[in-house]
């Protein structure tokens, strides 16, 4: 039995990057102007923060009924199976639409909500290539990513309030008290929702706060303190030089955990967060 695996563009993986492992990349549209762009496609990282910075108002989409069923068409040409891991179904009602839309393929396209995002969401998708190449169903692939969804983490700070303020998250009271106060704060993914976790002072605290709060939940919610079944990442928003700096800063804390992954956030988050954003991710290796 073949089966494709299927994702999107806020997974972080690139159309190349999604042809080198084997794994299909919808890309996320976007509304600048009162025009559509697609992420990796007709929008590019560096276009993406040059309108932000230019104050352009920017707004999130998610494919198009048409658009998907179309991707899972083709697919299903070629493939016997199609299984989808689109973003957190609490970040985006794409998952719902998707699911929605399954039920019209009698039993061969199966949606994953597994409530992950950014890297997390990119290990889900090669970790159902990995299943996908040891012959194993789409049914099973998907039963075995929903079961370890909470298996994942992502701590976030943020160098400014800006565009929380902007996206209404935020009051501009509480975001020009934050600015005036140089309050970083640090957010934090756990399955469903961006939600607050702490406030910092200074970047060095932020990273702190962050590095604390993973190895506490790889200790106890993961069982693997040294790191070492747990793949970890340093995600950013524009802000690669600080990125390389944390990697380093990790790589000390954790030796036992192998190559510390490197990459932007995905554009649907730095939309709502901005420029300057740097977080650590984990995410529990999945063991077949």
């Amino acid at each position: 039995m073949k089966v494709a695996i299927l994702t999107d563009s806020n997974s972080g993986i690139t159309q190349k990057q999604g042809e080198e492992a084997g794994i299909h990349v919808i890309p996320m549209p976007f509304m600048m102007g009162g025009e559509t762009y697609y992420e990796d496609i007709t929008l590019t990282q560096d276009e993406f923060y040059e309108k932000l910075e230019e104050g352009v108002d920017i707004s999130t989409s998610q494919p198009s009924p048409a658009d998907l069923m179309d991707v899972w068409n083709k697919l299903l040409e070629e493939y016997d199976e199609v299984v989808h891991i689109p973003m957190s179904s609490g970040l985006s009602s794409s998952c719902q639409t998707a699911m929605m839309l399954a039920e019209d393929y009698e039993g061969k396209v199966f949606v994953v909500n597994n409530q992950r995002i950014s890297v997390t969401l990119r290990e889900s998708a090669l970790e159902a290539k990995r299943m996908a190449d040891a012959g194993m169903s789409g049914s099973a692939i998907k039963e075995k990513l929903e079961e370890t969804k909470m298996e994942s983490t992502i701590y976030i700070t943020l160098d400014t309030l800006e565009y929380l303020k902007k996206g209404g998250r935020i009051t501009p009271a509480a975001a020009l008290l934050g600015s005036f106060l140089r309050i970083k704060p640090v957010l934090t993914i756990q399955g469903e929702k961006l939600d607050a976790f702490a406030k910092a002072r200074t970047t060095k605290q932020a990273k702190t706060m962050m590095i604390t709060a993973a190895k506490k939940d790889m200790e106890e919610r993961f069982g693997d303190p040294k790191g070492i079944r747990t793949s970890i990442a340093v995600v950013h928003s524009h802000n690669e030089a600080a990125a390389l700096e944390f990697k380093q800063e990790l790589e000390e804390i954790f030796p036992e955990t192998g190559e510390i992954y490197v990459d932007h956030l995905s554009l649907s988050i730095s939309c709502h967060i901005g420029p300057g954003a740097l977080a650590i991710t984990c995410t529990k290796k999945l063991e077949l």
